[in-house]
C-alpha cells in the first residue's frame, strides 16, 4: 500500500467527509494494532485516523501514539495533517481561530515518547529545532487565507498530560514561559513523526480561553461544541491542503535520521 498523506483527527473531528471509496484497515505494528480508514481524494489515497478512537473513547494520556505513527509509517505516509482542540493563553488567538504552531513545550509526564529505546532499536537523539514541518505549515496558511479563515502562521503549543484541565496558576506559568496555546496531544505525536521521517503539521483550533483567562469554568462539552460548529471550516481547510500537497514532494523532514548515528 502506498498512502503518502494522512489526517489525524482530534476532538470533534471524527469522520471528515473528504474521501470517497473509503475502506477500513487494520494495521499491525510492534506496538499494537491500529484501526484507520483509507480513501481517495482527488486521485490520491489518504489515510484518516481517529486519535481518540470511536466516540472519543481514548483519553489523551492513554493514546497509543507509537502504534499510531508506526501504522502510518507502515502504510508509506510521508505527510501528516493533525487536528487538535486547544485552549488559548494569547488574547490575539481567539475561539474559532486556527493556529499552525511552530514550537511546543512539553509538560507531559508518563508517555512513551520515542521509537528508540536502546537494544536493537539503538539510541537516537533526534533534532527537534523545527518540530512542525515549515512547508506543510505554509500550505495550511495559504489555504486558510484562500478560504477567508482567521489563522495565525505560528504559535507555541504547551502540551500537558491531561485528562484534567489546568489550574489557573499553571496557565499563568505557561504564559510566563512563552506559551500561546495549551493542549494534550501534540507530544509525543510530533516527536514520533519526526523520528519516522514524516512531515507533520498541527491544525490547532482554539475552542476556549484557558483557566484563569476564561470567565467561566471549563468543560469538555464546550470544546466539542466549538469544534462541531467549526467542523465545515476544518474540513474545507484539510481538503484544500491535501489538494496542494504533492504526494511525491521531498523535504528535510524525510531525512531527519540521515545525519544521525545510532549509539
Amino acid at each position: 500500500m502506498n498512502v503518502k498523506i494522512a489526517v489525524i483527527g482530534g476532538t470533534g473531528v471524527y469522520n471528515p467527509d473528504i474521501m470517497t471509496n473509503t475502506r477500513c484497515e487494520t494495521v499491525v505494528t510492534p506496538y499494537g494494532e491500529v484501526q484507520l480508514k483509507v480513501g481517495n481524494y482527488r486521485g490520491r489515497q489518504v489515510a484518516f485516523m481517529n486519535r481518540h478512537g470511536d466516540e472519543h473513547s481514548i483519553p489523551p494520556h492513554l493514546i497509543n501514539y507509537r502504534a499510531n505513527i508506526a501504522a502510518l509509517k507502515k502504510l508509506g505516509v510521508k505527510n501528516v495533517l493533525a487536528t487538535g482542540a486547544v485552549g488559548s493563553l494569547n488574547p490575539a488567538m481567539q475561539p474559532g481561530h486556527f493556529i499552525f504552531v511552530d514550537q511546543f513545550l512539553d509538560f507531559t509526564k508518563g508517555r512513551q515518547s520515542t521509537f528508540f529505546d536502546g537494544g536493537e532499536a539503538g539510541v537516537v537523539h533526534i533534532d527537534m529545532t523545527n518540530p512542525y514541518c515549515p512547508e506543510l505549515r505554509d500550505i495550511l496558511s495559504r489555504a486558510a487565507r484562500g478560504l477567508g479563515l482567521v489563522s495565525h502562521p505560528s504559535g507555541t503549543y504547551i502540551c500537558v498530560e491531561g485528562p484534567r484541565f489546568e489550574t489557573a496558576a499553571e496557565i499563568k506559568m505557561y504564559r510566563l514561559v512563552g506559551g500561546d496555546l495549551v493542549g494534550m496531544t501534540s507530544v509525543p505525536e510530533a516527536t514520533l513523526a519526526k523520528e519516522a521521517e514524516m512531515c507533520y503539521a498541527t491544525i490547532a483550533m482554539v475552542t476556549n480561553y484557558a483557566a484563569g483567562i476564561s470567565p467561566t469554568r471549563l468543560t469538555h462539552q464546550e470544546v466539542v461544541d466549538t469544534m462541531m460548529l467549526n467542523g465545515e471550516n476544518i474540513r474545507k481547510l484539510v481538503m484544500q491542503a491535501i489538494a496542494w500537497i504533492d504526494p511525491d514532494r521531498t523535504c528535510d523532514c524525510h531525512h531527519a535520521l540521515d545525519p544521525l548515528a545510532k549509539e
